[in-house]
């Protein structure tokens, strides 16, 4: 059994690994943070899980409040392994200091604030205990499928050679002001400070980059270098009210009055990136708008080119935001559409009730509501699989290489975007 500890806790995300209850988890975790918002947000969301009438988990949270929560938690050891999620700046250094001490270290996305923090990264995976990624859209099923898709010659075909559109295009709207787990959603203050938790070039395309590297292994290109051709970032203005109904602040505070202009805060989260994995050219966009719509969320695009088809990924209002998979044969038809049947049955042992039917242009890939569980379900996926990461005694090397590659792309990007 292992004991989980939480080392303040400043993002939601650490929260959501503790949806479910885990056979192999104590239910009593230890938790170190500073006493404050974050810590009392966290232990709310934590009771919500407990207090809820559907598979109520029964966390007991064992809270030391206070300063100097990395030194503690090392002094004390509560237990094996110990989820981050908060600020990006430092970060990486935590994660460092935990895993030479001797701790399996699951940490949210991005780990790097700034491209210096790549020692700390390149010790870190160099062995040792797990350093393992929150990343949880390697479980989200439409991903799962069209991975399976383009591994499939007879229905992708490889990778569409000398197109003029990117082979791989990923574009993404998040929003600052949403509603996780049926509630408003409260992010710190420091959230909106680029210096503190990073922007758009260091945060969102870290998952883009990480699904570009799932599709193209796919394909059956390995895990080729990744070259930066060009990335850029611009600003979301925002408005005081919403800062103050996000954040619990009726103000703008000091450390971010340099970037307010006109009664509203640029911040710094929307970001472009276009790099090569290969012969494979990716384009990669990310953008945050304020508000969720009224019975919306989150976008998503995808487009992946083949030879003999192109795939599409869409979440948005025209989908009832559920995502839709549409597959659009390039050239003859038939042939495409009889793999994709051949594929599709092929996947009733591992995803049942997946099914393919017609649509405008080629065929739309259905997925069953009870395979759809949301972006909050992944957590706990997570949390599953870097245990198991844990008691193999340690990660694969292409992941290894994979998480260093994806890191240093990244690196090169931010100094690129602020170059510029």
């Amino acid at each position: 059994m292992h004991t989980l500890a939480f080392l303040d806790p400043g993002h939601f995300h650490a929260a959501l690994t503790l949806r479910e209850r885990h056979p192999r988890v104590r239910d009593e975790i230890a938790v170190y943070a500073p006493d404050g918002a974050e810590l009392r947000d966290f232990l709310a969301l934590v009771d919500a899980f407990n207090r809820r009438p559907e598979r109520p988990t029964a966390w007991r949270p064992v809270v030391r409040a206070g300063a100097d929560s990395l030194a503690r938690l090392i002094a004390d050891r509560p237990g094996d392994a110990v989820v981050l999620a908060g600020r990006t700046a430092g970060k990486m250094a935590l994660i460092r200091r935990l895993h030479d001490a001797g701790f399996h270290v699951l940490a949210d996305k991005p780990w790097l604030a700034n491209p210096e923090d790549l020692d700390d990264l390149r010790s870190t995976l160099r062995g040792g205990p797990v350093a393992a990624e929150i990343m949880t859209g390697r479980h989200e099923i439409a991903s799962i499928l069209v991975r399976r898709l383009v591994a499939d010659r007879e229905v992708f075909g490889g990778f569409a050679a000398g197109a003029v559109d990117p082979a791989i295009e990923i574009a993404s709207v998040h929003h600052l002001e949403k509603t996780v787990n049926g509630a408003p959603l409260r992010r710190p203050a420091w959230f909106f400070d680029v210096r503190v938790q990073g922007d758009g070039v260091s945060d969102l395309p870290t998952h883009m980059v990480d699904q570009v590297q799932g599709l193209v292994r796919s394909a059956g290109a390995g895990a080729p270098p990744l070259e930066l051709i060009a990335a850029r970032r611009w600003a979301t203005p925002v408005p005081r009210a919403i800062f103050a109904r996000v954040t619990g602040e009726a103000d703008f505070p000091s450390d971010l009055r340099h970037a307010v202009r006109d009664s509203a805060l640029g911040y710094l989260g929307n970001a472009a990136v276009r790099f090569r994995a290969g012969a494979v050219v990716a384009a990669l966009e990310t953008r945050w708008d304020l508000s969720e719509p009224a019975g919306g969320g989150d976008t998503h695009r995808t487009v992946v080119r083949g030879e003999r088809a192109t795939i599409r990924v869409e979440l948005s209002a025209a989908t009832g935001f559920r995502r839709r998979i549409q597959l659009e044969p390039r050239g003859e038809a038939k042939p495409v559409g009889a793999a994709l049947e051949r594929a599709i049955e092929r996947l009733q042992e591992h995803h049942p009730g997946v099914a393919v039917a017609p649509a405008e242009s080629g065929w739309e890939i259905r997925i069953p509501r009870a395979l759809d569980t949301g972006h909050e379900s992944h957590f706990p996926l997570v949390l599953d699989g870097f245990l198991a990461l844990a008691e193999s005694g340690g990660a694969p090397a292409s992941l290894v290489r994979d998480t260093l590659a994806k890191y240093e792309l990244l690196a090169r990007a931010m100094e690129a975007a602020r170059a510029g």
